[in-house]
């Protein structure tokens, strides 16, 4: 894809090149990056936490998949609709306003189990996703905003990984579940430190006499290929410790193996950042889907330990590499840009949809079926991101 123009920005390595309204300066990039990271935390570590709850028998096996799915339903449709409905003005009030009610949410957590987690879960989902909002609006205006997204995921990554060792080595065997969530309430609440250093406001994206606020049909399509892609992952990667358990390792090889993910998701995204506008997006999603598929494969042999944790080093890496190429994808098929500030909902969607799918699929004895249901997503979205590029590319060869 041909980046856009600056329109004039100015040339800075300390400035984000806007495609739409004035750059930014580096402090205000670095707060909205901050905030989006604030918000996605929890996402790279719900397996321990929810984890953790189910040995506590505050969550049924199967109820970590739907306590999952719930938070990241209620994320993404509150994600959605700010970016639909919401003018991207008095963002510092926003940001404080959504760090406080998470801070509350999160520790409230401390106190619930069953269907009542659950509901503050769910709650909590709204504020992460006006959070994240923020920061996708400052993605979808950039000029190489696969770049930016792979700064704000391998920047993710990279604070999940030292709380994921924090949690797994020391928290949560000490404090247990509580624990876990009292140190994400304390994240949460430097909330409101950040948002004092964001910008207050957006340039709204350009639209077309007589448009609405919708994207168009070929921008839908985007949103749901990348809805499938990241659904396929989100239905495997919740079921990684009871994956190890049933392969007849231990849960604490499990929780190894999330915290080892997320050290090679660091390594994707990095790679996803050196190589952003020099690689075209379907490609990257050909060789993403024989990854994971592999990987996967993996899982299902009942691998030793060793193999494990190396397949699953190889999946961490694949995923960060494979999900800044989401946004893309969709300016391609929408070059309005509307459809890209509804990407981060349907990224945060799917991580809803995957695990309460698979949730039809596994047992509290096997929970194979996750594998199964993982890899038809994934060639579903190959296929709609396939139809995507090929038709683009025809349409190019008519226009000439």
């Amino acid at each position: 894809m041909d980046s856009p123009p600056s329109h004039g920005a100015p040339s800075s390595d300390h400035l984000v090149h806007e495609a739409f309204g004035p750059p930014l300066g580096g402090a205000q990039a670095t707060a909205v990056i901050a905030l989006g990271v604030i918000s996605l935390l929890p996402a790279g570590v719900l397996a321990i936490l929810l984890g953790a709850m189910a040995n506590e028998h505050r969550l049924s096996e199967s109820g970590i998949g739907i306590t999952a799915a719930i938070e990241a339903l209620c994320m993404a449709a509150s994600t959605g609709l700010a970016g639909a409905f919401l003018k991207p003005t008095r963002l510092k009030l926003w940001g404080i306003g959504v760090s406080l009610a998470l801070g509350g949410a999160d520790a409230t957590t401390m106190l619930m189990h069953g269907a009542s987690l659950i509901a503050v879960r769910a709650f909590a989902g709204i504020p992460e996703g006006l959070m994240l909002w923020i920061t996708i609006g400052m993605i979808a205006r950039t000029v190489t905003p696969e770049r930016w997204s792979a700064v704000l995921l391998t920047t993710l990554t990279a604070a999940q990984l030292p709380l994921s060792a924090l949690l797994t080595a020391f928290i949560v065997p000490r404090f247990g579940a509580n624990g876990a969530m009292a140190t994400l309430a304390t994240a949460s609440l430097t909330g409101v430190a950040v948002s004092l250093a964001i910008p207050d406001h957006y340039a709204p994206l350009p639209r077309a006499e007589g448009e609405g606020g919708a994207p168009p049909p070929r921008g839908w399509l985007a949103l749901a290929a990348t809805l499938v892609f990241g659904a396929a992952n989100a239905a495997v990667g919740i079921y990684i410790i009871p994956l190890a358990m049933q392969a007849g390792l231990s849960a604490g090889i499990g929780n190894a193996a999330v915290t080892l993910s997320l050290g090679a998701q660091v390594l994707g995204g990095a790679i996803a950042t050196l190589v952003a506008g020099r690689i075209r997006y379907f490609t990257v999603f050909v060789g993403g889907t024989i990854g994971w598929i592999l990987t996967w494969l993996v899982y299902g042999l009942h691998p030793a330990a060793w193999l494990f944790m190396t397949a699953t080093f190889v999946g961490g890496v694949i995923l960060l590499f494979v999900t800044p190429f989401f946004v893309p994808m969709t300016i391609e098929a929408d070059p309005s840009r509307r459809a890209a500030v509804q990407s981060g909902a349907a990224q945060l969607l799917s991580g809803a949809l995957g695990p309460l799918l698979a949730a039809f699929v596994v047992g509290d004895r096997d929970v194979h079926g996750a594998l199964w249901l993982g890899g038809g997503l994934l060639v579903l979205g190959l296929i709609l991101s396939g139809a995507l590029h090929f038709t683009t590319k025809s349409q190019a060869a008519a226009a000439t």
